[in-house]
């Protein structure tokens, strides 16, 4: 080996759209991510795509959003580590499969899920690649005050998520 080269990567994000990225170690993630998908929000569009890391070593792939299956091939080719999946979401948020995500048995983690800009560090090393790290939206520019947190509150009753 003759070093290590660091790479940042933009994935992209669709309009209206969420990203999630972790990792995974086996060829029938796609199929049961799929099934864990369709089976927890009946309104939800997806697609997601896996680098797989033996074998043939292709980029695996499915969705219901064939828009958004190929903007996850996409970010999987920017990636280019293997056993990384991404899912790209509409009509619905990660708040509503990430359970089910988690206990998908080949599921080892997630890195992120968010509907912000987002990064990943990746290091090249030659033959592998490996995805260091994940940046999420942006730098915090100061800590809620009272009126924030009221903001806060309501906007999370407003749109569902707490009752009251």
């Amino acid at each position: 080996m003759s070093g290590i080269k660091l790479e940042v990567v933009d994935i992209p994000l669709p309009e209206n759209s969420n990203v999630i990225i972790g990792r995974t170690h086996f060829i029938k993630t796609i199929e049961d991510l799929y099934e864990a998908l369709i089976t927890s929000c009946p309104s939800i569009k997806f697609g997601l795509a896996m680098c797989e890391a033996s074998g043939k070593r292709l980029i695996r792939h499915d969705g219901n959003d064939k828009e958004l299956e190929n903007v996850a091939i996409e970010a999987c080719k920017r990636i280019g580590a293997g056993h990384v999946f991404v899912i790209y979401l509409k009509n619905g948020w990660p708040i509503n499969v990430l359970n089910r995500i988690k206990n998908v048995m080949e599921v080892v983690s997630i890195d992120v899920a968010t509907a912000n800009p987002v990064k990943v560090i990746v290091a090249d090393l030659g033959e592998q690649r490996a995805l260091l790290g994940v940046a999420d939206g942006f730098k915090p520019v100061g800590v809620e005050d009272e009126k924030d947190i009221k903001e806060r509150v309501e906007f999370l009753r407003k749109i569902g998520y707490k009752r009251g």
